[in-house]
């Protein structure tokens, strides 16, 4: 479910109560916490926090106009999703998959790069601001330069 949405507070406002609370909070845990350099913005309908082009002039491969995605918040049908394209390997998702388990022991629902949420209580806040903590423009940039040469 793609939102129309141009702004993040209007994305937010079109949300149910129950999720446009922990949504903002998932957001505000991301922006404390995300290194300098990556900014906040609407992108493929969800909240996002990208590598601007200032910064990364290539842009993302599928679509080199928009800037290179990290991270992204959305409120899909049945669950609340946290994108993160560099946990779906290497030491990253290894140490995710730790700290999922010490911080608790709800069964987690992970794609490759997603994280989905049924309700709001199983949203660990704490984790998701470590997380957001954890990688730099230029390290996620590396780690996406590395990438496209892997997959040709």
């Amino acid at each position: 479910m793609q939102s129309k949405a141009k702004s993040v507070n209007e994305y937010l406002e079109s949300l149910p109560d129950d999720r446009r609370e922990i949504i903002s909070d998932m957001r505000n845990a991301i922006l404390e916490n995300l290194p300098k350099g990556f900014e906040e913005t609407m992108q493929y309908g969800m909240i996002s926090y990208v590598v601007p082009h200032k910064t990364y002039p290539a842009g993302y491969h599928a679509n080199p106009k928009d800037a290179l995605p990290f991270i992204s918040l959305a409120s899909q049908k049945n669950h609340m999703a946290l994108y993160h394209m560099a946990i779906y390997e290497g030491a990253l998702h290894d140490w995710f998959l730790r700290a999922w388990k010490k911080t608790t022991e709800k069964k987690l629902d992970m794609g490759k790069a997603c994280i989905r949420f049924k309700k709001p209580d199983d949203v660990p806040l704490k984790l998701i601001a470590e997380l957001s903590a954890k990688v730099t423009p230029k390290q996620w940039i590396d780690l996406y330069e590395k990438s496209k040469t892997k997959s040709g």
